[in-house]
């Protein structure tokens, strides 16, 4: 009987919550500033659906390696392009090896790359980044696309390799590098 007490206490309060937007104050212009406008607040009940909002145009993956982040976006509408910080593959990746590792996911499927690419990569040297930017693409690619799980998964290219540097410990050289041992 006493937890039905308190199911019952639990729905009464859960009916009462009503979610609200804070109001900002307005704040006087100023000689570099201008006078800003007021947010207006928008109450919505528990229960209710909030507001409905624009669709979202592209499709989100992040890929991690080492101290390597990259977020992808891939908007399918658009032509083919892969722009890295602002950058085109060719430029920021000069080297084949680094432009290899990111097309992978588009040989392992099997078809022509479609939509554009736009990477933002913070972190970690060349390798892990375009470690990171491969793993990205090929989240994007199976969220646009389920059916190509088996595709992506045959050759790891859905996996983190969560492999880091070791941290140097006290009393050692690096990680387990011990200092030389003298005899004498």
């Amino acid at each position: 009987m006493p937890s039905n007490k308190k199911d019952k206490i639990k729905s009464e309060k859960k009916k009462a919550i009503v979610r609200k937007k804070v109001v900002r104050r307005v704040k006087q212009p100023t000689k570099h500033k201008p006078a800003q406008e007021p947010v207006k607040a928008e109450v919505v009940k528990v229960g209710e659906k909030p507001p409905i909002r624009k669709k979202l145009t592209y499709i989100f993956g992040v890929g991690r390696r080492k101290s390597a982040i990259a977020r992808v976006r891939h908007y399918p509408s658009e032509p083919f392009s892969i722009v890295i910080n602002d950058k085109k593959l060719e430029e920021y990746f000069p080297y084949f090896e680094y432009q290899k590792i990111i097309k992978q996911p588009f040989e392992a499927i099997g078809k022509a790359a479609v939509g554009q690419y736009k990477i933002k990569v913070i972190g970690g040297g060349p390798r892990g980044q375009a470690e990171s930017i491969r793993l990205g693409i090929s989240r994007t690619l199976f969220l646009s696309d389920s059916s190509l799980k088996p595709m992506l998964r045959a050759q790891s290219l859905l996996t983190t390799d969560s492999r880091v540097k070791e941290r140097k410990k006290y009393g050692l050289k690096k990680a387990r590098r011990a200092p030389q041992w003298q005899k004498r």
